[in-house]
């Protein structure tokens, strides 16, 4: 039985296909939202942040073989606690990840840390788009929002501790945007026109987080861009294709018998 961390569309495309050829399969996520995605789509699910330990424990007493761990490129801390908890448990761990890109434009500058980008974004001063979600908020809030010549504008999950957290750091509310994507390059445009957006900052997610979108809109506007790299994490076995990860999975549990 596979434990799976999912989250985002292509990993629960990927859960749906190692599911539809035979494998047992149990999807984890951190929010409710996310963890009715899975349902709606037949895939078993637990809901909540999960340590180490907690991943030991589950791998455990469920008697789980192997974990894909599918997460988002961003959610370091959670891959890193599942491949502990899987060599704890003494069970294989193999890492799907969105394939990299590479971004190369005079208008798009690459940094290495959610810090540097609020460093960059400082200089630049203008209207900021942030596009990086809201558990980073606080790092672009305090070396932001004190500027003059400075406007913030937001665009995150419409969630309530979401909104809450906007709150307690002085975030105003007409400069957030609380919509759920996966969005067009024309809908980018249009917001981007919409607030003079002068710089946006997102995240190297890859392809399948809707980074094309964002860009193509942006540079088409000539909007500066200020992009996150990716965590460097050593995840031991990784790979970027579907067939890839099935092929392993293959490899290391026994066939799965045909009804």
């Amino acid at each position: 039985m596979i434990l799976f961390l999912a989250g985002t569309s292509d990993a629960r495309e990927l859960a749906l296909q190692i599911q539809s050829v035979g494998y047992s399969i149990v999807t984890t996520v951190v929010t409710e939202n996310a963890g009715s995605e899975m349902e709606k789509v037949g895939l078993k699910v637990i809901v909540g942040r999960l340590t180490s330990e907690d991943f030991t424990r589950i791998i455990t007493q469920q008697k789980f073989t192997l974990v894909v761990d599918a997460s988002h490129p961003f959610a370091e801390e959670a891959s890193i606690q599942a491949r502990k908890g899987a060599q704890d448990a003494n069970v294989p761990y193999i890492r799907y990840e969105r394939e990299s890109q590479d971004f190369l434009h005079p208008l798009i500058t690459l940094v290495d840390s959610y810090a540097d980008a609020a460093e960059k974004a400082a200089e630049k001063q203008g209207v900021i788009m942030l596009t990086t979600g809201s558990k980073t908020l606080q790092v672009f809030t305090e070396k932001l929002l004190p500027l003059d010549n400075t406007r913030v504008i937001a665009r995150m999950l419409p969630r309530k501790d979401n909104m809450e957290k906007c709150a307690e750091l002085g975030f105003p509310q007409k400069d957030i945007v609380a919509i759920q994507g996966p969005f067009t390059k024309d809908f980018n445009t249009a917001l981007y026109k919409q607030y003079g957006v002068t710089t946006m900052i997102t995240k190297e997610s890859g392809k399948a987080g809707s980074v094309d979108e964002k860009l193509d809109a942006a540079i088409e506007l000539g909007i500066e861009v200020i992009m996150i790299k990716r965590p460097k994490i050593d995840y031991g076995q990784s790979f970027s294709t579907f067939s890839d990860v099935l092929h392993k999975i293959d490899e290391l549990l026994p066939k799965p018998i045909s009804i």
